[in-house]
């Protein structure tokens, strides 16, 4: 590796960084968002008006970074993404002496940051990745996965602390080291796409353009892969509970599903190197689907928790491979498979709560593992061609 290239392997690093920070900054707020509804003395009508607040304003942040990240850009987006972040945090972290209205304010701005904070990083993860040659965007998600699960760790060892403590000090030092960084952001080297190696076909190099209709079969795969994630999240440890697990056992759950995801991500590169991203996704689709199924009809505990395992690590390098397509077409084409994606997983908890209260529990958490399923027949019509 030399010239352009010698400085990417820094540029990688510093981008672990950025997703393992804000891993962990969404993952401190989702787990006390119980402690800012009790300190605020929110109803839960208006603690859903915070929460849709801050979704609103993740998918502003979503749009608006698509606009916005293009290459001389990006190390000023991810600069203020971060500290806008951070500063939300500490705000939301004194949600005990505002109003409502200032609430949903600050709620909106932290999902905006979100937002654009997100853009910024897979679309400067996608450039980084095109110039080193070789699948890293799997091993940059594993990092917010195991940012996800210090944070969620670090806010169970300290529920008995205040959590504006909490959000105050993990906020500032998001910001902080934001600020920190913006030497090595400034020159982060892979804002600009290389060109060709020498004595390389730069045509078989560079991913194909997707076409609208492929974009847009990419972003309902990221929806139905994210909607199996919210889906985790919000009713594993429900599902556990309705088969008479024990409150341990039924928190276990989601955490093994998140573990799983941040270990297949960890080895997912090598393995889209070797195999090629379509045939990974669709072997890893194919054993969410049997993993859920079976954990679903199983009607035991210890199938269930194998099934949310394997669910999770079938769906590990899904996203980081879908955003990977994407960004052959530039920001714009990341931050939509981005917000469908996200919309996915917004909707996702609901559309099963719906689901079974008009049937069972059981059969509503089967869409999931459907939607895996179509993942696996689609994976190599979406992926063709995707890979650096």
């Amino acid at each position: 590796m030399s010239g352009a290239f010698a400085a990417v392997p820094d540029s990688r690093r510093l981008l672990t960084g950025y997703f393992l920070g804000l891993g962990m900054i969404m993952a401190v707020w989702g787990a006390r968002i119980p402690a800012v509804q009790q300190a605020a003395h929110l109803s839960t009508g208006q603690l859903s008006l915070v929460l849709l607040a801050a979704a609103l304003g993740m998918v502003t942040g979503l749009q608006i970074g698509g606009r916005w990240a293009r290459p001389g850009r990006l190390p000023a987006l991810l600069t203020a993404g971060s500290i806008s972040l951070g500063g939300c945090l500490v705000l939301l972290g004194q949600s005990q002496s505002q109003s409502l209205p200032a609430m949903l304010a600050v709620a909106a701005a932290f999902g905006l940051a979100h937002g654009v904070l997100d853009v910024a990083a897979n679309t400067a993860a996608v450039r980084c990745q095109n110039a080193l040659g070789r699948p890293i965007m799997s091993g940059l998600h594993a990092a917010y996965s195991l940012g996800a699960l210090a944070g969620a760790a670090l806010a169970a060892t300290t529920a008995h602390f205040p959590h504006s403590t909490l959000f105050t000090t993990t906020g500032a030092l998001l910001a902080g080291l934001a600020v920190a960084a913006v030497p090595a952001t400034r020159h982060l080297s892979c804002t600009d796409r290389p060109t060709a190696r020498p004595g390389a076909d730069a045509h078989k190099e560079r991913p194909l353009l997707p076409s609208p209709g492929r974009l847009w079969l990419l972003a309902a795969l990221a929806a139905s892969c994210l909607l199996g994630e919210g889906a985790a999240a919000d009713w594993a440890a429900v599902h556990l509970h309705t088969l008479g697990a024990p409150t341990a056992a039924s928190a276990t759950a989601f955490a093994l599903y998140s573990a799983a995801m941040a270990a297949g991500r960890l080895t997912g590169d090598r393995l889209s190197a070797a195999f090629g991203a379509p045939t990974v996704v669709r072997a890893g689709a194919v054993l969410a689907t049997a993993g859920l199924t079976i954990g679903v009809v199983g009607n035991s505990t210890l199938l269930a928790l194998t099934g949310w395992a394997l669910f999770g690590l079938g769906l590990s390098t899904t996203v980081p491979s879908l955003i990977t397509a994407a960004g052959a077409g530039g920001a714009k084409a990341v931050a939509t498979v981005t917000a469908t994606g996200y919309l996915g997983l917004l909707a996702g908890p609901a559309l099963i709560g719906a689901l079974a209260s008009a049937t069972t529990l059981t059969i509503a958490l089967l869409l999931p593992a459907l939607l895996a399923a179509a993942v696996a027949v689609l994976a190599h019509r979406a992926l063709e061609n995707s890979t650096p």
